[in-house]
Formats: C-alpha cells, sequence, structure tokens
C-alpha cells in the first residue's frame, strides 16, 4: 500500500515537473526576440566615475501625484509636468499654485511649447497631440500615411515649425500591453528594432519618416545649428545624431546622415532636453544589468523570462544618473545618486538657478540648486 502511494506521489511531482518544463518552454509570449551582440557594460569610470552630486534632492510635494516625467516652462513662465494619471500638471517654479492645466485621457511622456504658446505633446495612447493656452486638446497626427503611431515618446520644436516625435516602438502599444513601462519592457527584450523618428509639418498637416530601425526610439533634442536630431536609442546604450532632412533612413544601413554619437553608455538612455549654455541634459531610466546583457545572444532565454512572474523579471535597480553633452559629443557633466532614492532619473530641466529632476514613477519633483 505504501509503494503505491509512494508511486502516486512520484507519478504526480514528476507531471508537475514536466507541466512546469513545458510551460517554462512552450507557453506563448508576445516577443519574437532578435538575437544582438551587447557590448561589455563600462562600468562607472572616467567621466561616470560614482559621485554622489544628485543625492539629497530637494523635493515639491505634487499632492499625490506621481511620475514627473517630462517638466517644461511654458510662455507664460510657469513650470508645467506630466504625470502618470493622465493630467498636465501647471504650477510656479517653486512648486506653489499647483492646479491641473489638461488631461488628454492618454499618458503625454513629452512635449515642447510653439510659437502660440501651444504645448505640443507626445501622447504614448493618443498620439501628437496640441494643446491650447486654455487647455483645449487638438490631435495633430496619429498615423503615418496608414500606419499607426503606437507609442508617441518624446517630441521637440524647431524654429521652422516642423516637429519631430519619437514613436518609440511600432510593435508594443502602451495601450493594449498594461501601460508605457510593461510596453517598453516587451520593446527592449525583444530587440526587433522597430523605434522611428517621424517628423509633421503643421503648415501641411503631413508626417514622414525621417529614421528607422531604432531599438525602443526614446528622447529627442535638436543641435543648435536644427540641422541634426539626437536621438536616444534606449535598448542598445547609445545616442544618435540624425540628419533633419534624412528620409526613411535605416540606421542599420551606413550612411552619411546618421552616426552613433554616444555608444556603449552605462544605463539605458531616456529623455533628452537642451539646457544652457550648449548643453543636452540626458537621463538614464535604469543602471545596466548583466542579467540582461548576457541574454543579448540567447533570444529562447528571453523568451523564457517572460513566463515568470513578473517580480522575477531582470529589471535593474534604480539608480540615479543623469549626464550632460555638447553637440560633438563630449560629456561636461555628470550626476550620480547610487542608492536610486530618487526613481528613474529620466532627465534634467535646467534654468538659471536650478536643476530640476525628470522621473517616470517618483512621486514629487526633485530639484537642486545650482552650484
Amino acid at each position: 500500500m505504501a509503494s503505491t502511494w509512494a508511486k502516486r506521489v512520484g507519478w504526480g511531482v514528476g507531471g508537475a515537473v514536466v507541466a512546469v518544463a513545458a510551460y517554462l518552454a512552450w507557453w506563448p509570449v508576445p516577443i519574437a526576440p532578435v538575437a544582438w551582440s551587447a557590448p561589455a557594460a563600462p562600468g562607472y569610470q572616467g567621466v561616470h566615475a560614482v559621485n554622489q552630486r544628485l543625492a539629497k534632492l530637494q523635493m515639491i510635494d505634487l499632492k499625490g501625484e506621481v511620475g514627473p516625467e517630462h517638466i517644461a516652462f511654458g510662455k507664460d513662465g510657469k513650470l508645467y509636468t506630466t504625470v502618470l494619471s493622465g493630467n498636465i500638471l501647471r504650477m510656479n517654479a517653486d512648486g506653489s499654485g499647483q492646479e491641473v492645466f489638461a488631461n488628454t485621457g492618454g499618458r503625454v511622456l513629452g512635449f515642447d511649447f510653439d510659437a502660440a504658446g501651444n504645448l505640443i505633446a507626445a501622447d504614448a495612447v493618443k498620439g501628437l497631440l496640441s494643446i491650447a493656452p486654455d487647455g483645449k486638446v487638438t490631435l495633430l497626427a496619429d498615423k503615418v500615411g496608414n500606419d499607426p503611431i503606437r507609442y508617441a515618446d518624446a517630441v521637440v520644436m524647431a524654429q521652422n515649425g516642423k516637429m519631430y516625435l519619437s514613436d518609440a516602438s511600432t510593435r508594443f502599444a502602451p495601450k493594449d500591453w498594461g501601460g508605457t513601462f510593461e510596453a517598453s519592457v516587451l520593446d527592449i527584450l525583444e530587440q526587433a528594432s522597430t523605434g522611428r523618428v517621424i517628423e509633421y509639418d503643421p503648415a501641411t498637416r503631413a508626417t514622414r519618416v525621417v529614421a528607422r530601425g531604432i531599438s525602443f526610439a526614446n528622447g529627442v533634442a535638436l543641435s543648435q545649428d536644427e540641422k541634426h536630431l539626437f536621438v536616444n536609442e534606449t535598448g542598445k546604450y547609445r545616442v544618435w545624431k540624425i540628419a533633419v532632412d534624412a528620409n526613411d533612413l535605416d540606421i542599420a544601413q551606413t550612411s552619411p546622415q546618421a552616426r552613433v554619437l554616444l555608444d556603449n553608455l552605462p544605463g539605458y538612455p531616456d529623455n533628452l532636453m537642451r539646457g544652457q549654455d550648449g548643453k543636452v541634459w540626458l537621463g538614464f531610466a535604469k543602471p545596466r544589468g548583466a542579467a540582461i546583457d548576457n541574454m543579448a545572444g540567447k533570444p529562447w532565454l528571453r523568451s523564457l523570462t517572460l513566463r515568470l512572474p513578473r517580480a522575477l523579471w531582470p529589471i535593474p535597480q534604480p539608480y540615479g544618473h543623469v549626464i550632460a553633452f555638447t553637440d560633438d559629443g563630449k560629456v561636461v557633466a555628470d550626476l550620480q545618486d547610487p542608492s536610486g532614492a530618487y526613481p528613474e532619473t529620466t532627465a534634467i530641466t535646467e534654468t538659471a538657478d536650478r536643476l530640476y529632476v525628470q522621473s517616470l514613477h517618483a512621486h514629487g519633483l526633485g530639484w537642486l540648486p545650482k552650484p
């Protein structure tokens, strides 16, 4: 009798092991991973030597709002920021007088202001929007031809009125995959490099693809002469410099119109913001993780990862880090907080006397007085 019971238990355990193994090997996942060669992580050395310059931030209470992902000052002198709820907040530079300026019904990630004072928004759910000073929301573009803009991420205005928008992924739309963070994880794990940069011309209402083939196209900024775009390729730890007059350029193909400006960065580059004195500020959403880099050439292992509970996904721990560089790619500032107390330091908004820190998930607006 005992022997029979032991056999049943053994068969049960064996069956469970087989079932788990089958699940880990074959359960459908939404990504079709592509093998790539991740460069060896440089670590925190040289111009990126470990420091505490981003520690001990002063905080502006956002009254329950979360995720001041982008910060900019409008023509009215007010500070504007976007938050997870879909609200766009407006306030004085010291955080006083907070109010809801608008709510798009989506999630605005990046924005800029046009010459008329309209807030031009990259809404990850809605597309490219214009929000008038009275808060009225108008859709500018949600397609390129017949192809939807699935993940509007960042936008920058040129002086000639044209707008340059990053469409982070043409595979994973945040509205379909649980939100912006979840969709970004899927895209970066897959490495299909479907991100692109789009130009929108308000004079003709035409959209066109400037460049494509980018592994999670993220922050965008214009060079000082506005002949080039700087574009963060988050999934491959680098920044591109791309001619604004490029047309449907595949960055995988060698071209004089595109080159890597900053390569093999120590983290995942996120937003780009023009600062003062010719600087461009770049923030890192997360530091590099050895587990993810080690899976670069193992697509099957990345598929297996998504079959694990989310708590077991190889997401790196928070690490505060922002840098500034010049148009020729020279790093001129590096600010860190190894404790990661302020999560996802996605960029810096610089004023005459302050550095405001952008973040995807922080529960307040961090800032530092300028030295």
